[in-house]
């Protein structure tokens, strides 16, 4: 069985979602393996239906016009996996920019990869660069992909890069403040994400943008992620809508009444 290669080309514009509209969500695909168990199929159909529904994620966010889309890949910690799934999740990685890189440059998709590149496969390592490289110019939607990503590994990495600068004279530590470390992230010039969307039940982040969750909206579903689709989407819009972000402070109204 092959991947379904739904094409992306030509996606109209925003279609003016009246509703508030976060600008950066951030995904955490989780029930592939799941999905294909609950129907007595192979874990690996699970990830191949996967895929599908991240194209589904794509073209939803390039319709309702939000501005980034951060996906979980691949984390540090999927590398303990059965030697053979990893190959065959590689693989999936390669098709998927093999196969889908030109709709998305077509479309006005950029293409970002955060995480580490340190003894990845060659191969794989200038595919990456490749999609980063051809739609770096592109505004309409900008595709975070966390690939081989922990947030932990993140926030360490920029702690080291911090200290380096101390040792080397560059920065007072005394000046380091949010914003300093920050400005080390691999998001370094992306918003943090307003929604963070979990699929298949679980209440958790998994190392996933640990720093840049602080005031996150989360929201988590219960249908597993080969299930996901613009219905289910909107549906997890619709409850960030509702949601009233206060970031630390007091409603107005809250304010004036002294509760």
């Amino acid at each position: 069985m092959h991947d379904k290669v739904e094409t992306m080309t030509a996606i109209p514009p925003a279609d003016g979602w009246s509703r508030a509209l976060p600008r950066h969500v951030g995904i955490i695909m989780d029930g592939n393996g799941r999905w294909a168990a609950a129907r007595g199929l192979p874990r690996m159909e699970g990830h191949r239906r996967g895929v599908e529904a991240v194209r589904r994620s794509v073209r939803t966010a390039l319709e309702i016009g939000i501005s980034y889309l951060t996906i979980y890949s691949f984390s540090v910690e999927n590398w303990s996996r059965p030697p053979q799934e990893v190959s065959f999740l590689m693989g999936l990685l390669k098709r998927f920019i093999r196969n889908d890189l030109a709709d998305l440059h077509a479309n006005g998709v950029r293409v970002r990869i955060i995480g580490s590149r340190e003894g990845l496969d060659p191969e794989i390592t200038l595919l990456l660069e490749e999609a980063e490289t051809l739609t770096c110019g592109n505004g309409r939607l900008t595709l975070v992909v966390a690939f081989n990503y922990g947030g932990r590994q993140e926030i360490a990495d920029a702690a080291r890069r911090l200290a380096m600068r101390v040792a080397a004279g560059e920065i007072d530590p005394a000046s380091i403040c949010p914003e300093t470390i920050c400005a080390e992230l691999d998001t370094a010039d992306m918003p943090d994400p307003d929604l963070i969307i979990r699929t298949s039940g679980e209440q958790r982040l998994s190392n996933f943008l640990l720093w840049q969750s602080a005031y996150a909206e989360f929201v988590f579903l219960q249908l597993h992620w080969p299930d996901f689709d613009r219905v289910a989407f909107e549906a997890a819009l619709d409850v960030y809508a509702g949601r009233e972000r206060r970031f630390g402070g007091l409603r107005v109204e809250a304010e004036k009444t002294g509760s």
